[in-house]
């Protein structure tokens, strides 16, 4: 029996933490919950993560919610996975503002170019720019690779690069040359297919 269980729901963004704990390799527990059935408005999960969402992780008497903070958490964890850039070196520092760009920046970015407002917003009220700078920046980053931190696959790569792969399925991002060749690395790990495994098994179920 695991310490580390997983509250998941297909399809969800709780599947960025069902790849990242396949990456880190450390045995879990997969507690399903049916978003259509209301599971994670119920009372018994609410008790674990009062916003109603998922993912939520559970690590002995600790409880993360978050996918971001979830997957810092894990590769702080289990360093052997080498998914992390250790407290102590410098480019921890870029390492942790790509974990967070993607749901502080990438993702709000890409929502508001998918669902336009009626009024555009005042630019000094949000933490992030519009979608086109935003994609140039992350496109930059990537041309450097082959991953967000260079030769090193880390935590970053799952959280960033699954906003990226799940924008360009549902046409949200552009085909830009390097997405698709980010996208086409980090598809062949054997992490992510068992993790897609576990998720389409969910939906047959």
């Amino acid at each position: 029996m695991s310490d580390l269980t997983l509250y998941h729901a297909t399809p969800s963004r709780s599947s960025v933490v069902l790849w990242m704990l396949e990456e880190v390799g450390a045995p879990y527990n997969l507690h399903r919950l049916n978003l259509q059935n209301g599971d994670q408005l119920k009372p018994d999960y609410l008790a674990i993560n009062p916003m109603g969402k998922v993912p939520a992780l559970k690590h002995k008497d600790a409880v993360i919610t978050e996918s971001a903070a979830i997957c810092t958490y894990l590769a702080d964890e289990f360093p052997q996975a080498k998914l992390n850039i250790p407290v102590g070196n410098p480019q921890r520092g870029v390492y942790l503002k790509w974990l967070f760009f993607g749901p502080s920046v990438f993702e709000p970015a890409m929502t508001d170019a998918a669902f336009p407002r009626k009024e555009a917003a005042n630019p000094a009220a949000l933490g992030y720019r519009p979608f086109d700078q935003v994609l140039d920046i992350v496109a930059k980053a990537l041309a450097r690779g082959p991953y967000l931190m260079g030769e090193q696959f880390t935590a970053a790569d799952v959280v960033l690069g699954s906003g990226i792969r799940y924008g360009t399925m549902f046409k949200l991002v552009p085909e830009r040359k390097e997405f698709s060749d980010y996208i086409a690395r980090f598809s062949e790990r054997p992490a992510l297919k068992r993790a897609m495994e576990k998720d389409h098994g969910a939906k047959a179920a």
